[in-house]
């Protein structure tokens, strides 16, 4: 029978994990932290997990499989060049293993992303042997792309680069056309070199439009270097937590404040953060607070801004909201927060005076404003500030704008012209993440809610210099 392979998306990180099984066994492969919903999944289609299995050690969220494998009492598969500090089953390339009578799985080394990066093929038994269905990339050939090869350093990121150019051409050369890729990276993912272009692939598919298997090794070197933007500065932290065997997660919920107890935390300079959508907090929140919906990559953007280890506190409208935080914020490092609250501004608020709100305008208001005709009840803007990655901005920015990336943002404010800022990103959400923290700095600010699509841009061919002010 043709193996059932089912997709686990992570969307908030951009990753995906994959339980493959004969309709008795199964398999898992690069599981997220929160292993709850890969075993309920296993329950539901009625199969045993036999292996775990790792493509590499991950830098954009800390693994379940360790933890996957001890409740499931299944044999966990990493690299035998890993050093790692926990008892697994070392596997090199070249090796099988056999999942089932009708599955098995051989290792092949494909370094580019990691040093030690194995792709996985899932071959199914067939009548004159056996076939190849899929292969589990991982961070190496995703679709449209591949992963990105400076999270080792940017010393390692031209050999890296070479490497993962032949790894991606050697599966291309092993395997049929009609093979799936299931990567783990690409679906947002800042793991991923660009993003993916695809809902699924195939190896055929990846020979006509991927660039590893279009271009000479060279030139492919050379795009994906000059490619390559920042990524978060929790990655820093993560593989050497998954190298060590991170610790069981822990989900329960966590003590609640009340208003005086979030007075004092915002008051000492604590991260006390509101998971409502933008337009929630833009009309009333706490001031102090930083903006960071949960309808965009919260997890993402606050593990990239916040001081590690930095006590930290959640805001939302409902019990519900607080546990999706938990969850998310769990798979990059995050385990516990200092507290929590439910419910609306006025109830976090000691005093009226504490709740204040952000203006919101658009591109067209802005286009006004900028000709001497701003909105009825909007400042005139003295400063626009674009707070997108420098790649977005060199593609395309607006004249006069200033650029800080919002990674940089908290500890760029000083660098901000003074006046009134209008902060705009790609969609919005960035723009009032900025927001929130311009206006805890005491700026005057108002958030551009809108697609930069409708900005009206000019293409550009500055370097990284342009974002300085």
């Amino acid at each position: 029978m043709t193996p059932d392979v089912s997709v686990i998306a992570t969307s908030s990180l951009g990753d995906r994990s994959y339980l493959a099984s004969d309709g008795r066994v199964a398999v898992v492969v690069d599981p997220q932290r929160d292993v709850d919903r890969i075993l309920y999944l296993a329950g539901t289609k009625g199969v045993r997990i036999t292996h775990v299995v790792e493509t590499h050690l991950h830098n954009d969220y800390v693994s379940g499989g360790l933890e996957l494998a001890r409740l499931a009492g299944a044999r966990y598969l990493v690299a035998a060049a890993d050093d790692v500090r926990f008892d697994r089953e070392p596997v090199a390339d070249g090796d099988t293993v056999a999942v089932s009578d009708a599955l098995r799985l051989r290792a092949v080394a494909t370094p580019g992303h990691t040093f030690h990066h194995l792709s996985y093929v899932l071959d199914e038994a067939a009548a004159g042997g056996w076939q190849p269905v899929g292969v589990f990339t991982g961070g190496s050939l995703l679709f449209g792309t591949t992963g990105r090869t400076d999270l080792l350093g940017r010393r390692h990121a031209h050999d890296l680069a070479h490497r993962q150019h032949d790894s991606a051409r050697r599966l291309a050369d092993l395997l049929p056309d009609g093979t799936q890729v299931w990567p783990t990276h690409g679906f947002g993912s800042f793991c991923s070199a660009s993003q993916a272009d695809a809902p699924d692939s195939t190896i055929g598919r990846e020979r006509r439009v991927n660039p590893v298997l279009r271009l000479a090794a060279d030139d492919f070197v050379a795009e994906t270097l000059a490619g390559l933007d920042a990524y978060p500065a929790y990655y820093a932290h993560l593989g050497a937590a998954n190298a060590a065997g991170p610790a069981p997660v822990d989900l329960t919920p966590v003590a609640r404040a009340d208003a005086a107890e979030l007075r004092d935390r915002l008051a000492a300079g604590q991260w006390v953060v509101d998971l409502r959508h933008r337009k929630a907090y833009a009309e009333s929140h706490l001031a102090g607070t930083v903006a960071l919906g949960l309808d965009g990559p919260m997890s993402t953007w606050l593990g990239w801004l916040i001081d590690w280890g930095a006590p930290l506190t959640l805001l939302a409208e409902t019990p519900e909201q607080v546990a999706d935080a938990q969850r998310e914020l769990a798979r990059i490092g995050i385990d516990r927060p200092a507290a929590q609250a439910t419910g609306a501004p006025e109830r976090w608020a000691a005093r009226p005076e504490q709740l204040r709100r952000l203006p919101v305008a658009d591109f067209p208001a802005l286009a006004a404003a900028r000709a001497g005709h701003p909105p009825a009840g909007l400042p005139a803007p003295d400063v626009v500030l674009d707070v997108r990655m420098t790649n977005e901005w060199t593609a395309g920015h607006l004249d006069g704008a200033v650029h800080v990336p919002l990674p940089e943002l908290p500890n760029r404010l000083a660098d901000v012209p003074a006046g009134t800022v209008w902060v705009h990103c790609g969609s919005g959400y960035r723009a009032t993440v900025a927001a929130s923290l311009l206006a805890n700095a005491g700026r005057e600010v108002v958030v551009i809610d809108d697609r930069f699509e409708r900005a009206g841009t000019r293409p550009t061919e500055t370097d990284n210099r342009t974002e300085e002010t």
